[in-house]
């Protein structure tokens, strides 16, 4: 993925300037590093203020790590599914799969999204997703970039399994974010344009209020950039309750542009946030690379970004009430 930044539609130019973007960040404030390469450690004294697990978190991340790389259409993607949609099961909700034939630079690919609804006092949909796909590359496993935005997801939907939310929300886990060839055109982000394709001609993407975006947010040394591509009012509401319970460390001013699942949605006016940590390793060195292991990962570092979503749902759910005129505009292809 080059995520917008991420060299998801890069250029070579590109991937100069995001390394050096990478390295000036180097110093940066949240900057927490642990050596011991075999333990779960992250953040220290991560802000505890859900019942969001960063036991059960790094649990799924080694389990994803463990099935190895997970490419689209691959015996062990097919894994994935089946603990995904067994997990989702196990806290009572409703699980739909949406399997799909993706064109591809390789051909015609199998692909799923999988969808998990949470019933809420108003029909109209909040989306919580991620992707469960890693990039097509001998010896990557993804322990960030596949595996933590799939912890995430699964724990946001447990704590709130048995809960009554104000709009009805799916969990969605987005299959074939990553290119299979180079992230240019669109050879990427097949999931999540699938998703989009398929509620425009159902008539159901006109319940979709809101989307919350988790992807690599894995990283002992969490540091998490505003997005420029997201919703402005969406990015405050997450940054505000950040500073309010106390993880505005992790959760920085500076600001990046990234191309990833929630674009699709931005295209059609909906308000989308990404949260993403695109700082992986020094000078950016572990992204899609088999340095991504589970041993740069930390479940303290997803649990903080989990609780960070968890509360603020409130105030999302109060914003999407007030209706707000002129969507910003259809992000350039």
């Amino acid at each position: 993925m080059f995520k917008g930044l991420r060299c998801k539609a890069a250029s070579a130019i590109g991937v100069v300037v995001l390394c050096i973007l990478a390295a000036a960040c180097e110093n940066r404030a949240a900057s927490v590093t642990n050596t011991n390469a075999n333990t779960n450690a992250g953040p220290a004294e991560p802000p505890k203020v859900s019942d969001f697990s960063a036991a059960r978190a790094f649990e799924h991340m080694k389990i994803m790590c463990e099935l190895g790389p997970r490419p689209s259409g691959s015996a062990a993607i097919g894994k994935a599914q089946d603990y995904i949609q067994n997990e989702l099961k196990s806290y009572g909700l409703k699980v739909v799969e949406d399997p799909f034939p993706a064109k591809t630079p390789r051909g015609t690919l199998p692909m799923k999204n999988i969808i998990a609804e949470l019933p809420g006092e108003k029909a109209d949909l909040v989306l919580i997703t991620g992707h469960y796909d890693t990039k097509r590359q001998a010896g990557f496993i993804g322990a960030n970039d596949g595996a933590s935005s799939t912890a995430a997801v699964l724990e946001t939907a447990r704590v709130l399994a048995k809960t009554r939310p104000e709009y009805t929300l799916w969990f969605v886990f987005f299959d074939g974010e990553e290119a299979v060839v180079e992230w240019e055109g669109t050879d990427n982000t097949y999931g999540s344009r699938r998703l989009v394709s398929r509620m425009q001609a159902d008539g159901s993407l006109s319940r979709v209020r809101a989307m919350i975006l988790y992807d690599m947010i894995g990283d002992k040394s969490l540091d998490l950039k505003r997005d420029a591509e997201s919703s402005p009012w969406l990015v405050d509401s997450i940054w505000n309750t950040a500073k309010r319970i106390g993880a505005a460390k992790f959760f920085l001013a500076n600001e990046t542009a990234i191309e990833d699942d929630h674009v699709p949605f931005r295209n059609e006016g909906i308000a989308a946030v990404d949260l993403i940590d695109f700082n992986y390793g020094p000078n950016h060195e572990y992204w899609h690379t088999s340095q991504d292991t589970l041993d740069k990962v930390s479940g303290e570092s997803v649990k903080i970004v989990g609780d960070v979503v968890l509360n603020s749902l409130p105030e999302i759910f109060k914003q999407l009430n007030n209706p707000r005129p002129n969507p910003q505009p259809r992000i350039p292809q």
